[in-house]
């Protein structure tokens, strides 16, 4: 035997010898024991959190289809029917301008209304044209697009209504029309005004002046009747005269911080409309 088989000898029988050392043994009985005890599927679920429940998206089939959402809100009719412009004229029944309606306010008028605000009127006597006629109790109505309250240097209130629409066989006709007397009183140039009172005011103020003119009179005449006070008396008459002539030059200064009369026409009161333009219905 020669030197290299005498080592691989020795190496065979070191190996051989220290193989039972390096040898594991599994002793199975342990996970015997452990599942006898416990429930290791159960160890499972309640350790690990519960799963997400995701419900599959299912595209809609054709038997299954949705209906659209209608997202806008139902609008309801409006209650007034609105204003009638559009008219074939060759087939219309005519009421030419000029035409008269005597009508009764619904509301009360006052120069203390603003401009928008809406009026109405209620027609008291049927108007009778060709084809046609205009019953009593037919409604007009208009606007106010003019007003302001008694103003300085007599200036009475103002009030300018325009008759824009009337009503009917229930039909909302658009018109053209003004007022041409409101309560039995003549209207020029659809102005409704107030009394202009600036002379009025002028002569209010005169009336200081005059009476103390008075006095200063009455106190000349009783020192007239002493033989002593007599020689007073041209004092009392100048400064009399003196503030007559000044309050008398002054008036129309003071007239002009004078306010008009008012406008206040009660609910009920009559009107007159005439139209200014041929209306087609």
């Amino acid at each position: 035997m020669n030197y290299f088989n005498k080592i691989f000898t020795i190496l065979l029988a070191i190996n051989l010898t220290l193989m039972p050392v390096f040898a594991l043994e599994f002793d199975l009985s342990v996970d015997e024991e452990i599942r006898k005890n416990y429930n290791p599927s159960k160890l499972e679920l309640e350790g690990l959190p519960p799963l997400p429940d995701v419900k599959p998206n299912v595209p809609n089939s054709i038997n299954n289809t949705t209906k659209p959402v209608n997202q806008l809100p139902e609008l309801s009719p409006a209650n007034t029917s609105p204003v009638v412009k559009k008219i074939d004229k060759s087939t219309a029944i005519r009421i030419k301008k000029g035409t008269k309606f005597k009508v009764k306010s619904n509301q009360a008028i006052s120069d203390a209304l603003r401009s928008g605000t809406r009026l109405s009127f209620t027609s008291q006597k049927a108007v009778t044209k060709r084809y046609i006629t205009i019953p009593q109790g037919t409604i007009f109505k208009g606007e106010v697009i003019d007003a302001h309250l008694p103003q300085y240097s007599g200036n009475g209130g103002l009030i300018v209504l325009s008759i824009d629409s009337m009503v009917v066989k229930g039909k909302n006709v658009g018109i053209d029309a003004k007022i041409t007397k409101a309560n039995h009183k003549k209207i020029f140039f659809n102005n409704i005004k107030g009394k202009r009172q600036y002379w009025k005011g002028t002569k209010n103020s005169l009336r200081p002046g005059t009476k103390f003119y008075k006095k200063m009179m009455k106190t000349t005449s009783r020192l007239a009747d002493g033989p002593v006070t007599v020689i007073l008396t041209p004092f009392t008459v100048i400064a009399g005269v003196a503030v007559y002539a000044v309050n008398f030059v002054g008036a129309p200064l003071f007239g002009v911080f004078s306010k008009g009369g008012r406008i206040n026409i009660p609910q009920g009161s009559e009107f007159e409309i005439k139209l200014l333009e041929d209306v087609y219905l």
